[in-house]
């Protein structure tokens, strides 16, 4: 029994119809035609182009004409070149697009590069300012020399004073001591109250 074809859904798209062109590998293709236009744009190319375009209008010219095979106004030379022209034209350009695509990448690489080191410039400035800000509170070593030398003027300035202090408390020990300790007699070691005379011998014993 033959299978009924089913009506197509309005839910899904179409595909489309058509011939499916081969695929390639638009990043090996696009290295292929660097090298050729890269190859085309040296002066060998030139060189050698050039010397087979004379040999061939000598061989055209010069040789005997049974072996001939492009005689004069050289119609397949000129098909030649042109079919070179149209393909070079082609593969220069898309040479160009790639690195027009590489530059665009670079361009872009710099830029973000440029945007980065600018940001650390900008916080180095301020790290450097706000260092400068502190340094200007701490102390330098002038400062400190002045204060060491202040410092020490206080201390012999309270040393001298300390010394005047006790010069006088010295002074005023013996007058505070009057009345208060009684002359010794040099006989026997005794002592001789204030305001009366000293005895001028012992005793007699017994």
């Amino acid at each position: 029994m033959a299978e009924q074809r089913r009506p197509p859904r309005l839910d899904q798209p179409r595909e489309p119809r058509g011939v499916k062109l081969p695929r390639f590998d638009p990043e090996a293709f696009g290295r292929w035609s660097e090298g050729i236009a890269r190859g085309m744009g040296t002066a060998n190319f030139i060189v050698y182009m050039t010397i087979v375009i004379a040999l061939w209008f000598g061989w055209n010219t010069l040789a005997p004409a049974h072996l001939r095979f492009d005689p004069y106004t050289f119609t397949f030379l000129t098909l030649v070149l042109s079919l070179q022209a149209s393909y070079a034209a082609p593969l220069i350009l898309l040479a160009q697009n790639r690195q027009s695509d590489r530059d665009r990448v670079t361009q872009e690489e710099d830029r973000r590069r440029a945007t980065m080191q600018k940001a650390d410039t900008e916080y180095l400035t301020r790290e450097i300012a706000a260092l400068r800000n502190a340094m200007g509170e701490v102390a330098t070593r002038d400062f400190l020399r002045s204060e060491l030398a202040r410092l020490a003027e206080e201390l012999d300035e309270a040393g001298r004073r300390r010394q005047r202090l006790e010069h006088r408390q010295q002074d005023r020990i013996p007058q505070h001591g009057d009345g208060l300790e009684e002359p010794r007699d040099d006989l026997d070691d005794d002592r001789v109250p204030d305001g009366q005379p000293e005895a001028r011998s012992r005793e007699p014993e017994g």
